[in-house]
């Protein structure tokens, strides 16, 4: 037994490898797709700088503004990382709330549908009025861009609990919180997962939606600046550090679910 218990982390280890090669595999090589696809509509049409840099260009940027940019991406990701921990925060409680109390659920769920409803662009200019145009405004637009998913996947995997199960605790006398911590939620895991996976999608674009109505640095704020002047290779360098950044976090927590919760039906999927 022992030796089966010392081996498991040498096969973990094993494991993570094959997971990592296959998903930059794929990256590299779409990655190189679309550079050869954006310089062949650049050559094809001979689209002049302003209009559509060379790929080229862009990196040489990259390279010579890398300080501003990767200080620009700092604030972004901090904001984007921030706004997921809170939404996904209100999300869960939200869903937990739903799932407990149904008048709760009868008044929630109509103003979260309204919540997505209307425009983020229209909620920005009320949000940089109250908060500033600090961290704190594009934390909140991105929790509220990504709070939604959330709590729909969780409530949805919560009250979608096999009733087998249920009804196996119920003949073992558990409680209510007892049901809901030992099978309510692992059971709804898998949905919230799926959840948080959009939610690390969206989540950038809340946030960058509030650098653009108003702030004093982060990549949303360098692509207007850098718009403005008509540096467009400097904007297409923030938007491919944007892009690094959302692609980055979203493998980086779609591998941590899929070790955090190994009866995920994708997991025993080859990668």
């Amino acid at each position: 037994m022992s030796k089966e218990l010392a081996e498991k982390p040498a096969v973990a280890r094993m494991n993570i490898r094959p997971f990592f090669h296959h998903s930059l595999s794929r990256l590299a090589i779409s990655s190189v797709f679309l550079i050869g696809f954006w310089q062949g509509i650049v050559s094809l049409f001979q689209l002049p700088g302003f209009i559509l840099p060379e790929p080229l260009a862009v990196f040489r940027k990259l390279i010579q503004r890398h300080d501003v940019l990767l200080s620009h991406a700092s604030v972004t990701i901090s904001e984007i990382i921030l706004g997921l921990a809170f939404g996904l925060g209100i999300g869960l409680v939200c869903a937990l709330l739903m799932l407990l109390f149904n008048p709760v659920k009868r008044w929630l769920l109509p103003l979260l549908i309204a919540s997505q409803a209307i425009p983020v662009f229209a909620i920005a200019p009320i949000l940089m009025l109250w908060l500033g145009y600090g961290i704190a405004s594009k934390v909140v637009m991105a929790a509220i861009i990504i709070f939604f998913p959330v709590t729909t996947c969780c409530y949805d995997g919560l009250r979608h609990t096999p009733q087998g199960y249920l009804d196996l605790a119920k003949t073992m006398n558990a409680t209510t919180w007892q049901m809901l911590w030992h099978i309510r939620l692992p059971a709804a895991l898998p949905a919230l997962a799926s959840g948080i996976r959009v939610a690390v999608v969206v989540a950038p674009i809340g946030a960058v939606v509030g650098e653009w109505v108003g702030a004093s640095e982060g990549l949303g704020y360098l692509m207007l600046q850098a718009n403005a002047r008509m540096m467009i290779d400097e904007m297409f360098a923030a938007l491919l550090i944007l892009a690094g950044l959302s692609v980055s976090l979203y493998f980086a927590t779609d591998y941590l679910l899929k070790r955090a919760i190994p009866w995920l039906p994708e997991n025993g999927q080859s990668q």
